[in-house]
């Protein structure tokens, strides 16, 4: 028995591509003497025989069908593409996935001590940059440093977003489900309980450690001498440490280069291909985005942005549900799955399509009283719309000189819609029966994201050829009366695809940042006592709340390096430039 979740729009429904097959047979004449039974195209996503095909059905193909209100296949497919980038899990800092990993061989690992020449006994924080761990390293001019090295594959669990941060909205949403079973803001701060619990919880399951994100990335590692080994523990010269909260550390001092450089190398990271330092096992993915597996998140986030998404308010059948599959995946005995490189494909549809539908954006913000310069900025667009789908645009294709009464005037377009939203994954068919539970949610996330950047395109495009916009397929119509109306509604479509699809990579400086610049995401935390500077802002919960040292990971992981006042800013945090050079800020 094959288990199969079928979906209303599932991959078997753009599978048979019916009178395109038959096109695209009838377009290349392929010779194929001596092979049996073969013929171009003849394979079996195209044949209505096949035990996974349907028969094809134009109404499942046409422009008016929208995505379902609750769907999360656009959800899943972003936090897919995002997992281990800085800057997306920094926008949207409220994690809905636990991914298994590795770090592998010979992977350095770097931990900073506040005066002691001793390796940790139990779990600790570690990082991925120095810069990082460095940070911890602190003393009148001086401080311990000790890097080590992977000595075998360490088994590691990723918490997406900023799970780092402590925050009681959302950010450890996911850590608590394993460690306390259930969602407990309350406790955003106790994170040394956090550490030593979900390392208790993995021993049994052979986990090594933890990942997680805030300024850069660390590893919560849960034994110093199990798996890895001291390269080095340096006592190095490090400037005198000037953080005196609530007193001010000069932006142009020492301490405040150390601080910024933890904000630097987690930028390091922002985008594909991110922290490359852990290997994420897709075929093992948990995400609360999909709706089977915790569908009582389906009403808490009715009518929420997206900024507002976090996993509180999960059921507790649903939380056992997760956990299930959790252990399921991380105590599987060897590899499974289909070989797909599902990160490969999400990162190749997107670099694919998200400088051209930003182009697009860009070439629709436009207006003018001039009707021959809005009907030269009509043909522009319609010329990138065919670019976009030029390869599926069939020399078959007929476009009807005029629109019959009772016909649908976009149904010639149908089989282009179809082509491009089924060609990333139509040949994964014979896959299907290898794919893990994961793998077959990836699946269904691909195609609903594919389906409707298809879908919107093709439909621009389209009313663009029937509005006699296009030099390719040629239409005889008044195109000064209609031009307005169409890049009125072209404007829409594109806005309401980008905002559907909600891509981090059109989050972004501008103007571009200077040389001496960077582009730097502000991630917020609690508000106490409204820091004055950048390093008051990273050390304002751990002099203010503590006395001594901070845990580890704990100074930057609570703070952010700009204070954000406004509520909106606080959701939604929006990129600036910032020096990267004294002064800092």
């Amino acid at each position: 028995m094959i288990f199969w979740t079928v979906r209303s729009r599932s991959i078997v429904a753009a599978l048979t591509l019916g009178s395109v097959g038959l096109a695209l047979h009838d377009q290349f004449p392929i010779n194929t003497a001596g092979e049996t039974g073969a013929r171009p195209l003849d394979v079996i996503n195209l044949n209505p025989g096949h035990p996974y095909s349907v028969s094809s059905n134009s109404e499942q193909w046409r422009f008016d069908e929208y995505p379902p209100e609750n769907a999360t296949g656009n959800l899943i497919f972003d936090t897919v593409h995002s997992l281990l980038q800085h800057w997306p899990n920094t926008r949207y800092r409220n994690g809905h996935n636990i991914v298994p990993g590795v770090i592998p061989l010979g992977t350095l690992l770097y931990h900073g001590t506040n005066g002691s020449h001793t390796i940790p006994s139990g779990p600790e924080w570690t990082s991925t940059d120095p810069e990082h761990s460095m940070f911890f390293a602190r003393g009148n001019g001086n401080g311990w440093h000790l890097t080590l090295a992977a000595t075998r594959p360490l088994k590691v669990l990723y918490f997406d977003g900023s799970s780092a941060a402590k925050l009681s909205d959302g950010t450890m949403d996911m850590q608590d489900i394993v460690v306390w079973g259930e969602p407990r803001p309350e406790r955003c701060f106790d994170d040394r309980d956090r550490i030593d619990n979900l390392c208790t919880w993995g021993k049994e399951f052979g986990i090594d450690g933890f990942v997680r994100m805030e300024m850069d990335f660390e590893v919560m590692l849960c034994n110093f001498t199990a798996g890895v080994e001291a390269v080095s523990f340096l006592h190095l010269a490090i400037p005198k440490d000037e953080r005196s909260f609530p007193h001010h550390t000069p932006l142009d001092s020492d301490t405040g280069a150390r601080t910024f450089e933890v904000l630097h190398s987690g930028s390091w990271h922002n985008r594909y291909p991110g922290e490359t330092r852990i290997m994420l096992d897709l075929t093992g993915l948990i995400s609360t985005y999909d709706t089977a597996l915790a569908p009582s998140l389906i009403p808490v986030r009715a009518g929420l942005e997206r900024c507002d998404h976090r996993v509180l308010g999960i059921s507790s059948d649903d939380t056992s549900r997760v956990m299930r599959k959790l252990i399921e995946v991380i105590t599987r005995p060897h590899p499974v799955g289909s070989g797909i490189d599902w990160k490969t494909l999400t990162h190749a549809i997107v670099d694919r399509y998200a400088d051209r539908l930003e182009l697009m954006q860009h070439l629709l913000n436009f207006t003018s009283s001039d009707s021959q310069e809005l009907l030269h900025q009509a043909k522009l667009a319609q010329t990138q719309l065919r670019v976009m789908l030029t390869p599926y645009l069939l020399y078959s294709t007929i476009v009807p000189s005029a629109v019959t009464s009772g016909v649908d005037a976009s149904h010639w377009a149908f089989p282009i819609f179809r082509l491009c939203a089924t060609t990333h994954t139509s040949s994964m068919i014979n896959q299907i029966p290898l794919m893990t539970s994961s793998e077959r949610l990836l699946l269904t996330a691909v195609e609903d994201t594919t389906r409707e950047i298809c879908r919107v395109t093709a439909n621009m495009w389209a009313n663009g050829v029937m509005s006699g916009l296009d030099s390719l397929f040629h239409v005889e119509r008044e195109v000064d009366r209609e031009v307005t109306r169409l890049l009125n509604d072209w404007r829409q479509d594109i806005e309401k695809l980008m905002s559907w699809l909600d891509w981090s990579v059109w989050v972004k400086c501008r103007p571009a940042c200077g040389t001496e610049e960077m582009c730097y995401l502000p991630s917020p935390r609690p508000r106490r006592h409204p820091p004055q500077n950048l390093d008051d802002a990273l050390e304002a919960k751990s002099f203010a709340d503590q006395v001594g040292p901070p845990l580890e990971g704990q100074a930057i992981a609570e703070s952010p390096f700009f204070h954000v006042t406004l509520e909106e800013d606080f959701r939604k945090p929006q990129p600036r430039c910032i020096r990267r050079l004294q002064p800092y800020g």
